[in-house]
């Protein structure tokens, strides 16, 4: 059971990236895939989620409008396509699985206790 995140970069204000989140070992449909970001300094932070079995789409108020999530089902992939993007969204990006079950039993999303499988993290600069 494996993520692997890719797709990170440097981009400058106002460009787009486009963030993958692989997964081995188990189907992305089945399962809550989320992603975070964390700067230096400072703590996990959640983005956005995907629910199991196509039961919503979820964002923080930071990036609703600017990101959005998505899931390929037939490349197991689950991506985050981020616009307009800005200084402040440097970071290290992961994405993570909740294989438990946990957020569709309690629709908490925003947890990363939520989830129990983690990718190893893509970085993110944005700058001029």
């Amino acid at each position: 059971v494996q993520l692997q995140a890719s797709g990170g970069g440097l981009a400058r204000p106002g460009e787009s990236l486009r963030l993958s989140c692989t997964a081995s070992g188990f189907t992305v449909k089945d399962y809550a895939i989320g992603w975070f970001r964390q700067a230096p300094g400072k703590e996990r932070y959640w983005l956005s989620s995907i629910a199991a079995r196509s039961l919503g789409e979820y964002y923080s108020n930071s990036v609703r409008g600017r990101f959005s999530i998505s899931r390929d089902s037939a490349k197991n992939t689950v991506y985050l396509q981020m616009n307009n993007l800005e200084p402040g969204d440097t970071a290290i990006y992961f994405c993570a699985a909740d294989l438990s079950l946990l957020t569709y039993s309690n629709g908490i999303y925003y947890q990363p206790e939520q989830y129990d499988t983690w990718g190893q993290g893509t970085l993110v600069t944005v700058s001029s």
